[in-house]
């Protein structure tokens, strides 16, 4: 049976990222989009009418399961620690996950072209973690706003350095797959744990 309505334009977007992904947003085509998505131009057409606004969905599409794949501190643990080693960990997963890089580097070639595309994304890659980040430290360790935020940009560049920027950069493999709603038991997560440990270790010597 033909997909129709909200399921073909969710199909449709699907297919795009896969073709920007692979062929950036200049070589991509809404024929090669139609194709892949097993429907006529004129039915791409009607539900996005030019190939500047399937990539600006496809971004919003992408914002969406990042944050959905992320969730909150609070949801991975009831310990403070844990729930914070879970939360980054999880995070850079997701971040060293073959497609979010790509993603990554793709809005950052256009961001010329799509300056409020390129927003969009750095906000949820990274402004939004800061503020999950530092909601939770506020009101798990008693912090101001001011000292929330700052211990949550603390540890987040020490999570994100170097492990991110060598995979930005293409040094490192960069992981094919992941689980959608659970960290890998295998994932590597004794840098999260020492950066963790040492930002307890500073909050409560601070007090």
């Amino acid at each position: 049976m033909a997909r129709r309505g909200d399921e073909l334009r969710e199909h449709i977007l699907w297919a795009a990222k896969d073709v920007f992904l692979e062929m950036g947003f200049e070589r991509a085509s809404m024929d090669e989009v139609a194709a892949r998505a097993e429907t006529s131009k004129r039915s791409l057409y009607a539900h996005y009418e030019s190939k500047e606004k399937l990539f600006l969905a496809v971004i919003e599409l992408v914002r969406g399961l990042f944050l959905s794949r992320l969730k909150l501190p609070g949801d991975y643990a009831d310990k403070r620690a844990e729930a914070l080693v879970l939360f980054c960990g999880r995070y850079l997963e997701v971040l060293l996950y073959e497609s979010s890089i790509q993603m990554i580097r793709l809005s950052v070639a256009e961001t010329a072209r799509f300056p409020e595309g390129a927003a969009q994304y750095f906000d949820v890659v990274f402004v939004e973690v800061h503020q999950r980040l530092t909601a939770y430290l506020r009101t798990s360790f008693g912090l101001s706003a001011s000292a929330g935020s700052e211990a949550a940009q603390s540890l987040l560049g020490q999570i994100l350095y170097p492990r991110f920027l060598r995979a930005l950069f293409g040094m490192d493999q960069l992981a094919k797959s992941f689980e959608a709603d659970n960290l890998a038991p295998n994932f590597d997560l004794k840098p999260v744990r020492k950066a963790v440990a040492e930002l307890i270790e500073s909050l409560q010597a601070a007090k």
